[in-house]
């Protein structure tokens, strides 16, 4: 099985999103291995430019300055930037946006963006001004918030004053349709029995990262046993 498949609703509007001249701020919110951040991933292919910053695990006695170490790893090996020592995130913030490419459209992800908070309570408060201040003002810029933990982009983004009127797009990815799910197959699909099929639904959900890792030569049992007690 070869390309992405499904998710033509988000791919036509993240397009439309690329075709604007001003900036955009979107969220995107779902569980774990549901695509997120493949999506967003594919989505920045037409664009000119895409960088990828990723929060880490949370873990007992996690701190901001490993975020914000973290993030200025991410930032040295996407950009010109030297790796530095980042102080907080405002600072974070502004080194980015001097990064940003000068010319043409660029795909800024925060990939669990919750995780990226842990640590400092004004997080959100330093995102919300760096995006008035920053990078709203770079033309064909598309800043996606990324997350599993969809109560903290609904308490933090959606539901904070500071961000009302900012964010142009905001979508919860779901399993994918049954009709989709299929394409995982790939070539074999028309010969593998529809109780098969529905069997590996049954268990994965519809969720592509289960239905990616399908060995589409073998049957239901076999793949059920192998990806749920190996």
């Amino acid at each position: 099985m070869d390309g992405f498949i499904g998710r033509q609703a988000e791919r036509r509007e993240f397009a439309e999103l690329l075709k604007k001249k001003t900036a955009s701020l979107v969220t995107c919110q779902g569980r774990r291995r549901i695509g997120k951040s493949r999506l967003i991933e594919e989505c920045a292919t037409a664009a000119d430019h895409f960088l990828s910053f990723i929060g880490l695990p949370p873990r007992e006695g996690i701190t901001r300055q490993e975020q914000l170490d973290a993030f200025a790893t991410h930032l040295a090996k996407q950009t010109p930037s030297p790796r530095v020592t980042l102080s907080d995130w405002p600072t974070a913030f502004q080194l980015l946006a001097s990064q940003l490419p000068s010319k043409g459209s660029v795909v800024v992800l925060f990939d669990e963006i919750s995780w990226m908070a842990i640590g400092d309570k004004d997080f959100a408060g330093h995102l919300k001004t760096a995006w008035d201040q920053l990078f709203s003002k770079r033309p064909g810029l598309i800043l996606v918030l990324c997350g599993s933990v969809s109560s903290w982009i609904e308490e933090n983004i959606l539901n904070n004053t500071g961000f009302v009127g900012r964010c142009s797009w905001q979508f919860h990815l779901k399993p994918l349709p049954l009709t989709e799910c299929a394409a995982f197959w790939g070539k074999r699909s028309a010969r593998v029995a529809a109780a098969e099929k529905w069997r590996m639904l049954a268990v994965t959900g519809g969720v592509p990262g289960y239905l990616e890792q399908l060995m589409t030569t073998r049957g239901a049992e076999e793949n059920i046993e192998r990806l749920c007690f190996h």
